[in-house]
């Protein structure tokens, strides 16, 4: 596959027919959301129903828990980027696979190329094990942050609950939580310093 076989406009990717089965499942490509500076990008792994329908990542009860916990920290849906892994809804709701997160690799590293975020957020066990490139115990790891190479750049990234294992697990509220709070301070630290340097 070559990048010919996709068109960018931004951060965005107009078309794309690298995933036979991806392209027959979805009704539209999803692209990443929220200022195209945010000082944090969250990063979950591919579209669900909702999202595919709606044309945005992180809609439905995710979304909900996801924009509670940053109200929580002082952040609102506006203030942060949100994207996926994958583009594109997998038959079934199936995690996306290695060759089709592969064959998406270079647009989520366009899109984090042309947002430049200070934090990405990696939510759930297939965006920080695609992003860190190793087995991820998400629970046990939540809130810590790794610096790796993505694509020419090294990135930070801190591993966070899914907001949907919240819905299923009451006892992973907390640990969710703490997550976003560490990402609001470190990026609200960040922010500081650079509004700083500007005088």
């Amino acid at each position: 596959m070559s990048e010919h076989d996709v068109t960018r406009e931004g951060p965005d990717v107009t078309a794309c027919e690298r995933c036979p089965d991806l392209c027959a499942s979805r009704s539209r490509i999803v692209n990443g959301v929220g200022p195209e500076d945010a000082a944090l990008c969250f990063l979950g792994e591919a579209p669900g129903a909702n999202e595919d329908e709606e044309g945005e990542p992180f809609v439905g009860r995710s979304g909900d828990v996801l924009e509670e916990a940053l109200r929580e920290v002082g952040l609102a849906r506006a203030d942060i980027r949100i994207t996926n892994c994958a583009r594109c809804r997998p038959p079934e709701n199936r995690d996306p696979s290695d060759e089709e997160l592969a064959n998406c690799r270079p647009n989520l590293e366009h899109e984090l190329d042309h947002v430049d975020p200070e934090l990405v957020v990696a939510m759930g066990k297939v965006p920080s094990e695609h992003l860190l490139d190793r087995s991820v115990a998400v629970t046990n790891e939540a809130g810590t942050i790794e610096t790796v190479e993505i694509g020419d750049t090294r990135r930070d990234v801190l591993v966070c609950v899914h907001p949907a294992a919240t819905l299923y697990d009451r006892s992973q509220r907390s640990t969710f939580r703490a997550a976003i709070e560490k990402a609001a301070t470190v990026a609200g630290a960040e922010s500081g310093q650079s509004s700083l340097g500007d005088f």
